[in-house]
């Protein structure tokens, strides 16, 4: 059996306990990983080879442009997280740490949670396995990494996106931007004065294609073609383009010829 640590040892903590509450009650046993990123796990004790997986390998990956735009982090490994189905739309308040097993329909792999000093960031480990969780961590330093660029998303990352759609290219990297390709209308595909939509649409591409990139620079990671797959050839002109703005650290390579 799995020993819960912190969440399991505190009498006076319920069942389910937002997850900013959760960050502030254990921050004085958050554990530091460097300067600005620290973890607290209380899902099960880690040994190195898990902290090495789980927390140092990731981190260690990131393109250090990207690692200084970022906030401060807090890194929680929980048991469950899950959301309330009243507040939906309202995720500081609808996120839970859970140390049972949420209902299907309320259960979340991972949330971030902006507080006043910076990020939270929460993962469910409990059944998870490492490249699982190194995609959500990665999706989540992502989606920092939009919401902290100073000039907002790159306009060459734009400029790609206005080719691929003027060349009718097929496809996207995953499903929320393949979703709001697809909602695109005519009026939408304007570059020069993007409506909210197409704001919408370049955004979650970039996230989205910037997890990739930085699972890719981490661990092997194979594309698989689909029905939905945007091609090769254009997938790897994004690649190109975020390592040059982007550059992994010393030693770490993108494409199989950086080797």
């Amino acid at each position: 059996m799995l020993k819960i640590q912190g969440l399991m040892s505190s009498p006076t903590l319920p069942s389910r306990l937002k997850l900013a509450q959760f960050a502030d009650h254990f921050r004085n046993e958050m554990v530091p990983l460097g300067n600005r990123i620290c973890y607290f796990a209380a899902a099960v004790p880690l040994n190195e080879e898990d902290r090495r997986e789980l927390l140092e390998e990731p981190i260690a990956a990131l393109p250090p442009s990207i690692a200084a735009l970022l906030p401060e982090m807090r890194i929680l490994l929980v048991p469950y997280l899950c959301r309330s189905r009243a507040h939906r739309k309202r995720e500081s308040e609808e996120t839970f740490i859970s140390t049972e097993p949420p209902d299907s329909r309320e259960a979340v792999d991972s949330s971030t949670v902006m507080v006043r000093d910076g990020a939270v960031l929460a993962f469910a480990v409990k059944g998870a396995d490492v490249a699982d969780h190194h995609y959500r961590f990665y999706r989540a330093i992502a989606g920092l990494t939009a919401d902290s660029l100073p000039e907002g998303i790159p306009q060459e990352y734009a400029a790609l996106l206005e080719a691929e759609l003027k060349a009718g290219v097929h496809g996207e990297v995953d499903e929320g931007a393949w979703r709001l390709k697809n909602e695109l209308t005519r009026r939408d595909r304007t570059f020069r004065r993007p409506t909210e939509r197409l704001k919408q649409y370049i955004r979650q591409s970039f996230v989205d294609t910037l997890t990739l990139y930085l699972h890719g620079i981490c661990c092997d990671i194979d594309v698989e073609p689909g029905p939905r797959q945007i091609p090769s050839n254009w997938l790897r002109k994004r690649l190109t383009l975020l390592k040059t703005l982007f550059p992994p650290p010393q030693g770490y390579a993108v494409f199989p010829e950086d080797l």
